[in-house]
């Protein structure tokens, strides 16, 4: 076995790179057909120029040959100038590098660019291969001058078998619909208190005034058109809400044309004109929610399209979750749940690694009291033998 860095997808086969995908997730008991882990989807990041070394991601993909160049497994790396786009946040980690006179970037990040979803990070169903890939990452790490390496939103078994190998844990917590076998919408609000049953209701009446109208496209039935309007849309909130948005348009045009069955575009139209939408990828058994933007604003539908539009779909399809993606306890109230996330993360200098590992004890504490507590607060109707369901 050998391993070596290529600076661009392009140079490998793009069913391999799928199935070794495919064969890592199943090892993780994942989901096994991840889109963002998919060449079509990494490629389009690389060729729209969205993740490229102008941005400050600059691809350093390792992969896994055997003497005869067959391709064994792979893990999409990025030499990091920067910590924007990751949704795992260590820019404290880097300012106290800083003050103590070190340097932090560059960094290795072993991720997808711009999509907190999780899914396997080395690429290959073979122990042996994985491990071959760590220390491949951490000889990169020496090469390239990198402070550290971090692979985030990992499937918890991957990040436990990274941890047995000397990183650092870390945990942190999203809000996924989990599909209970309901058979429809109303069969899932049947399962949440009468109180919370009726703001859905009314939140989904309230956000079809004014003649909106939502239709969700997939497959053919998308078109340039469709794009052109929903990059508007990204563009306009995420310039309002983070200074400026990480994808071009171009990005948009290349997974419509390579994953258009793997895309769920939700769109709101009033007037004749569309005025909001949000981009859902489909894997095998999740819905992920990615980007939302609008370009009026109507209340409510921020959580019709993005949410329980999301969740119709999913139970249309017969998916087990929906990821809707980043931050958000407001999707605690519409039937959410807390779900905890793991990255990984190796730091050269020994102090730095200390006292980041003492954090991390104190944090993962943090975010398991704070799960419990989400549990506490869950909008689900309470067992009938403690006397507290609702009628």
């Amino acid at each position: 076995m050998r391993i070596r860095v290529v600076d661009t997808l392009q140079e490998i086969d793009a069913a391999a790179w799928n199935a070794a995908a495919q064969a890592a997730a199943r090892a993780q008991n994942a989901d096994d057909d991840n889109p963002f882990v998919r060449h079509e989807f990494l490629l389009a990041l690389e060729q729209s120029g969205s993740a490229s070394a102008r941005s400050g991601w600059t691809p350093c993909h390792l992969i896994a040959e055997n003497d005869q160049g067959a391709f064994l497994g792979g893990v999409a790396c990025w030499l990091k100038s920067h910590s924007q786009g990751e949704y795992v946040f260590d820019h404290g980690w880097a300012e106290a590098y800083a003050r103590a006179g070190g340097e932090y970037y560059p960094k290795l990040q072993v991720s997808v660019p711009f999509t907190p979803a999780t899914g396997p990070r080395l690429l290959t169903g073979d122990a042996q291969v994985r491990a071959a890939l760590r220390q491949g990452l951490r000889a990169l790490r020496g090469e390239a001058g990198a402070s550290s390496i971090h692979a985030t939103f990992l499937p918890e078994e991957e990040a436990q078998e990274w941890a047995r190998d000397g990183f650092l844990h870390r945990t942190d917590q999203q809000f996924h619909f989990i599909n209970e076998g309901y058979a429809d919408f109303d069969a899932f609000l049947a399962a949440l208190s009468s109180s919370k049953r009726k703001t859905i209701r009314r939140e989904r009446r309230d956000a079809l005034v004014n003649g909106i109208t939502i239709e969700t496209l997939t497959g053919s039935a998308m078109s340039e058109a469709h794009w052109d309007a929903f990059f508007e849309f990204y563009m306009d909130t995420g310039s309002r809400k983070w200074g400026r948005p990480y994808l071009n348009r171009r990005f948009f045009s290349l997974i419509g044309a390579s994953m258009a069955d793997r895309i769920a575009l939700v769109m709101a139209k009033r007037d004749g004109r569309y005025i909001a939408g949000a981009i859902n990828f489909i894997g095998a058994r999740t819905l992920y929610g990615r980007n939302w933007g609008a370009i009026e604003q109507h209340p409510f539908l921020h959580f019709e399209v993005c949410y329980y539009r999301a969740i119709d779909f999913a139970l249309s399809r017969g998916l087990a979750v929906v990821e809707a993606g980043a931050q958000g306890e407001h999707k605690l109230l519409r039937g959410y749940r807390p779900v905890t996330t793991h990255s990984v993360h190796d730091l050269a200098d020994p102090a730095l690694k200390r006292a980041v590992e003492d954090y991390l004890k104190r944090e993962r504490a943090y975010v398991a009291a704070l799960h419990d507590e989400y549990e506490e607060h869950m909008p689900f109707r309470k067992d009938a033998t403690n006397g507290d369901r609702d009628p």
